[in-house]
């Protein structure tokens, strides 16, 4: 008798001290865990980053009208374009490996590609586009004055010059990574989509894997003079509640974002929402160039690090066969 009364006392004052809620079967979410602070109060952001996806910039003919899809499909379209770079393997002149500037020569192969595996996940639900304005997912048009500057560059230097080393693409000579993986914006490329935090009250490093580029922001400051240009724009950075907003100007016009002006404004904004993610979000404006302004959004995932050397140009003899090939081309024509 004395055992019993203990078991059931035991579980009578169990149920007083649960919530009446928990007795009805509710269960009470447990809230997320807090982002971790540095010691001056803000969001942490350090550590090692991906923002590889294979969701693309503008939508899809496909997807149009349909910023998000459900998982399923989602899952469909992944191994759909997974299968379609598989059955591109070998061959140089596939469009999915063409895109990766192969050029029919060869120079890559689906080894190579490392773009990720699934569509950009951001409020639980898979984007069909980084752009989230306009609504459409499109790239606003171009200015007929900023297209006839775009092809007055490709005439001046690019990949149809070949009298210097110095005619050729910043990519190609290593200087940069290419697509903007650098940034600003910060954009998936084909490979190397890794990135490195360091933060500190005054200063946020960024080390981009590809090409090692390293971007400094400069915590409440000021931007330089507009006449002293930077590969990256010149970056400072301040603290909108938990978010980070990075405003960069300051571009060289041979890096230039998909034939900006030199007065193009970049705005991003970077939110640590859990312990895997942070919410990237960029504004590009520039009146010169496209009739308004246009933002993309998508994650950054956490990623073991540590971020590796890229060594560009490391027993790499393209750019002397380059430039070998241009000369040999040149006597041949000669000749006839």
């Amino acid at each position: 008798m004395t055992q019993r009364f203990i078991v059931t006392f035991g579980v009578a004052a169990a149920m007083i001290a649960v919530p009446a809620a928990a007795q009805t079967g509710a269960v009470k979410a447990k809230p997320a865990a807090a982002p971790a602070r540095t010691p001056d109060g803000h969001p942490d952001l350090q550590g090692f980053w991906t923002n590889a996806t294979i969701t693309t910039l503008e939508r899809p003919a496909a997807f149009a009208g349909r910023p998000t899809i459900p998982d399923a499909e989602a899952k469909a379209y992944a191994e759909k374009t997974a299968k379609e770079l598989n059955d591109q393997d070998g061959q140089s002149d596939g469009p999915l490996i063409a895109a990766a500037g192969s050029s029919g020569t060869g120079g890559y192969n689906v080894l190579f590609v490392d773009r990720g595996t699934d569509l950009a996940r951001v409020d639980g639900v898979y984007r069909t586009s980084l752009i989230v304005d306009p609504p459409d997912g499109k790239i606003p048009p171009m200015l007929p004055e900023a297209r006839a500057r775009q092809q007055e560059r490709f005439r001046r230097g690019g990949f149809n010059r070949f009298d210097s080393v110095k005619d050729r693409p910043t990519s190609e000579r290593c200087l940069i990574g290419f697509g903007s993986t650098s940034g600003p914006p910060m954009m998936p490329v084909l490979y190397n989509n890794t990135y490195q935090i360091v933060q500190t009250p005054d200063t946020v490093m960024i080390m981009v894997e590809m090409v090692h580029d390293v971007r400094v922001v400069r915590m409440n400051a000021k931007h330089e003079p507009a006449n002293i240009k930077r590969w990256l724009g010149d970056s400072i950075g301040h603290w909108e509640g938990d978010t980070l907003v990075v405003d960069t100007t300051n571009f060289r016009e041979d890096n230039a974002f998909r034939g900006a002006s030199e007065d193009l404004h970049v705005i991003e904004r970077f939110k640590r929402i859990d312990a895997n993610t942070i919410l990237y979000r960029a504004t590009i404006d520039d009146p010169k160039t496209w009739t308004r302004q246009w933002t993309m959004e998508f994650p950054f995932v956490a990623t073991p690090g540590p971020v590796y050397e890229y060594a560009c140009h490391e027993g790499n003899y393209a750019m002397t066969d380059i430039m070998g090939g241009a000369r040999k081309m040149e006597q041949e024509s000669t000749k006839k």
